[in-house]
């Protein structure tokens, strides 16, 4: 249509990390007006406000980085197999300078809401500071682990002390040494953070609510040949991560757990175990995830590993995971992170023995004693996937808000519209294949650029999903969960969060088929002119 007003932008991009930085890209090269609004200074998503002491990948840093640019392949060197936050944040900020992303992005522009106008076809975008915009289409970049939580514990502002959620991490360095510091919480972002901060804290005390099966990372150098001959295999690892189930570099065995020996099973294990990253979780018998009794017997094995690590068996039962199997929550990957509570300067309190009743203004009360900190850092995680759009009042036609919507569970086409909210487009939203998040958000940039190329050059103003293909897809997704013991662990894959009001009822919150299927059933969907979709 000729006869709409037309909207100071074509699109706009809410967040500026690897999704929202590569969206720009692509829109760019076809022609579009386009502005990324970001609530931080600089680029970078994850990895720009993850900066916690021990923050780095547990996927290949050379699997995880950009695809698109040979030039950028060819120049870029990793100094580790799992790089730091330093390195990747430098990394990114080196993607924006090569391609000069920065004059598109405004920084320190949190979003406030975004409310469709049926009658003008476009997006009104206001900020925190009261600042707004117009746009035809509005894209979300905001990352499936962006919105923390704290926990809900009396007095957390009355501490005198330095506290931090890991996520809110201070620019400027942190000493531990000769402090006593407390953690609460033990998945992947405490694990990390708990094995840093040993090292130097005059003592720390660990505040668990629910272990995890934690497996080692076996982090190393690069150095310049291996840097060499990785650069040499780009091709051959990229294809790679577009064939296996997740997009990682690992994928499962084909056997199953008893179709070998014991003997055979045990020493696949002991090698998955000393092999460094995913492997153990992503490349181990393609049975662990769905049959019982093999998820017993590895859960076995790995509790057995933890046992022989930690030298108190009473805390090393502690550590071990009783109310879910391993692989059926996300595996934290960790360096001397179980030798940590060998050291006499580590203690590790059980909340379900002992619950916190209270942060003080010297420390935590718990129901047995009271304990006195110079630092406590909330490692308590995130309001996954769906909450950084909760976050956002996202209202469409009729002014439906988007968390209403999603109020019983997200509802989706492909994870990347929602009937009821034309014109919006999600990077890295519920009901897609997540993984290794940049393969995905590689092939859902270029999915999101392709449809806004087709619009453009037939001219359409307004994108919506048919609901009954919503409805569809929503059911395929959650049929793809049964029989997955993942989804019947309370988890941020399965949208449970305790810290988070209405968010405790489990929901089938990420496509669990593999990467290729989701990739072949979006890209059939574009091949006929986006079946499933009203555009006008």
């Amino acid at each position: 249509m000729t006869d709409q007003p037309s909207p100071q932008f074509d699109a706009i991009v809410i967040g500026a990390g690897m999704s929202g930085m590569y969206q720009l890209l692509k829109l760019r090269e076809l022609g579009l007006k386009v502005r990324v609004l970001e609530a931080g200074t600089g680029v970078g998503g994850t990895w720009y406000w993850n900066r916690y002491p021990g923050a780095r990948f547990d996927s290949e840093s050379y699997s995880y980085a950009f695809s698109f640019s040979k030039d950028l392949l060819d120049e870029w060197d990793w100094s580790e197999h799992f790089a730091g936050q330093p390195e990747t944040l430098r990394y990114l900020n080196h993607v924006a300078d090569k391609f000069d992303l920065r004059k598109d992005i405004q920084f320190r522009s949190r979003v406030k809401s975004a409310h469709w106008r049926d009658a003008t076809r476009i997006w009104d975008i206001t900020l925190g500071d009261g600042s707004t915009f117009t746009s035809r289409f509005m894209i979300t970049a905001v990352g499936p682990l962006s919105a923390p939580t704290m926990p809900n514990i009396p007095g957390v502002d009355s501490f005198k002390g330095q506290s931090c959620h890991t996520a809110h991490w201070p620019h400027e360095p942190v000493s531990f040494e000769g402090k006593r510091v407390a953690v609460i919480g033990t998945g992947a972002t405490g694990v990390q953070t708990i094995q840093e901060v040993a090292k130097t804290a005059k003592h720390l005390t660990v505040f668990q609510r629910t272990p995890n099966w934690c497996a080692p990372l076996l982090n190393s150098r690069i150095d310049t040949e291996e840097m060499t001959k990785i650069r040499a295999g780009y091709p051959e690892m990229f294809q790679r991560c577009q064939e296996t189930f997740s997009c990682f570099l690992h994928t499962p065995d084909p056997r199953a757990t008893f179709e070998v020996s014991d003997e055979e099973r045990e020493a696949f294990w002991e090698k998955l175990y000393a092999s460094p990253g995913f492997g153990i979780w992503l490349g181990n018998f393609r049975d662990i995830l769905t049959d019982r009794k093999a998820n017993a017997a590895i859960s076995d094995f790995v509790a057995r590993k933890i046992r022989q690590r930690v030298k108190n068996q009473k805390t090393a039962e502690k550590l071990i995971p009783k109310n879910h199997g391993f692989g059926t929550r996300r595996v934290p990957m960790e360096t001397k992170y179980y030798e940590a509570y060998n050291q006499d300067n580590v203690e590790l309190v059980d909340i379900n023995e002992t619950p916190i009743e209270r942060i003080t203004p010297s420390g935590i009360k718990t129901s047995d004693t009271e304990r006195a900190f110079d630092i406590i850092v909330y490692a308590t995680g995130f309001d996954a996937i769906t909450g950084s759009f909760d976050r956002i009042d996202i209202r469409g036609i009729g002014g439906q808000r988007l968390k209403d919507r999603w109020k019983h569970g997200p509802e989706t086409y492909l994870g990347m519209t929602v009937d009821g909210f034309p014109n919006m487009a999600m990077l890295v939203g519920p009901h897609m294949a997540l993984g290794n998040i940049p393969r995905t958000i590689e092939f859902n940039v270029e999915w999101v650029a392709d449809l806004m190329r087709y619009a453009r050059d037939r001219k359409v103003t307004r994108i919506e999903p048919e609901p009954d293909q919503v409805q569809a897809w929503t059911d395929h997704v959650k049929a793809l969960g049964e029989g997955n013991l993942l989804f019947e662990v309370n988890s941020w894959m399965t949208g449970v969060n305790s810290n988070v009001e209405g968010k405790q009822v489990r929901i089938v919150n990420r496509y669990s088929g593999s990467a290729p299927d989701w990739r072949a059933k979006c890209t059939a969907v574009a091949e006929k002119d986006y079946e499933g979709m009203a555009l006008v």
